[in-house]
């Protein structure tokens, strides 16, 4: 665990005791094993849905970008392939929200067969009922590996990423009832991608990230992880406008790629597993070396107003899009584990039964 300063509160464990579920309450795993995958879930007719759109297969090479899309019901024994992304290649380090009955899918990157990289203007409202998508409004900068959050059950917010050629410190939001965009206050932190985050009532947490860190003899860009924290507050007469906080910071080096959320009834924002080595997308280091996920587990407590750490999960992963709430519990879908390995697996920060 990142060493932490001593006025972090430490918390032995997240929520209760560790156990294993009985089996009728474990996740079956994806149908195909997928990493920096979408994610998100939604309760229709009293069901918890999971969603799994487009990231990267098992092979890990340019031709392993997907767009497959997945559904799980609670209570079924598999995940259902839903249709795929309508594109023409496979996206990766995109992210997904639910709002109402309809999910919506926002930017990420192609790679084509020369390594090089597109961040995709592209956005798409997916109707469950009727599984079919339809193209929204083109995101004014195209970003992908952004945090992306709620707010008001209207907007949803992109938070810096990578655009093409380098990070922004854009903060974009959409409209959904409107079906524009529009720019808000700029993020003030270090511009980074792989970053992670969410909201609770109209503060958001951002943390952490890789950022471009100078170049080195031979002019190369060198990339490595940030150690920062920042707390936004939306004016809520006008969600353009953002006022921001620097938060204390952790000790240790910065995570990438970890999986984020707000969480409401917990007046926190979470964060889960990661790993301090910036990577490419086959999880081999910009340095050379593999990078090792982690078990980490801490949050932004609202009401300590500091930083807390949890006891770490079960098992070490990274490469994540995002984190979700499942019976009394926190998840992972996919994501890139011990080895690099891209797993099909369904990892819970309390319980162990979801790791296949």
């Amino acid at each position: 665990m990142r060493p932490f300063f001593i006025l972090v509160s430490v918390i032995l464990l997240l929520v209760g005791s560790n156990r294993a579920l009985s089996a009728d309450t474990c996740i079956p795993p994806l149908p195909e094993a997928h990493t920096n995958n979408a994610v998100a879930s939604a309760t229709f007719n009293g069901q918890v849905h999971l969603f799994s759109f487009g990231g990267l297969k098992k092979g890990k090479s340019w031709q392993d970008t997907s767009k497959a899309a997945y559904m799980y019901v609670e209570g079924r024994e598999k995940w259902e392939r839903l249709p795929d992304l309508p594109v023409s290649e496979g996206r990766l380090a995109a992210t997904a929200e639910t709002v109402g009955e309809r999910l919506y899918f926002f930017g990420g990157y192609t790679v084509a067969a020369d390594g090089s990289e597109v961040s995709a203007p592209e956005n798409f409202e997916y109707n469950p009922y009727k599984r079919t998508y339809r193209r929204i409004a083109d995101m004014p900068v195209p970003v992908d590996d952004a945090v992306s959050f709620i707010y008001q059950n209207r907007y949803i917010y992109m938070v810096s990423g990578w655009h093409n050629t380098g990070n922004v410190r854009d903060v974009q939001f959409y409209d959904i009832k409107n079906d524009t965009w529009a720019k808000a206050t700029e993020y003030p932190g270090s511009p980074v991608f792989g970053h992670a985050g969410g909201i609770v009532g109209k503060r958001f947490v951002i943390a952490d990230g890789v950022a471009v860190l100078g170049k080195d003899d031979k002019g190369r860009r060198q990339f490595g992880t940030v150690n920062e924290g920042w707390m936004g507050t939306i004016d809520p007469a006008d969600p353009s406008q953002i006022t921001y906080r620097r938060l204390p910071q952790l000790p240790g080096r910065g995570h990438y790629r970890m999986a984020g959320a707000g969480d409401d009834a917990g007046k926190r924002v979470l964060f889960v597993g990661g790993t301090p080595n910036a990577y490419n997308y086959n999880g081999i280091g910009y340095n050379g070396d593999p990078s090792k996920p982690t078990k980490h587990v801490f949050a932004w407590d609202f009401g300590k107003d500091n930083w807390v750490a949890f006891e770490d999960k079960f098992v070490a992963s990274m490469d994540h899009r995002g984190l979700l709430k499942w019976r009394g519990d926190w998840i992972t879908i996919g994501g890139l584990i011990k080895g690099q390995r891209v797993g099909a697996t369904i990892l819970g920060i309390k319980n162990h039964c979801v790791f296949n």
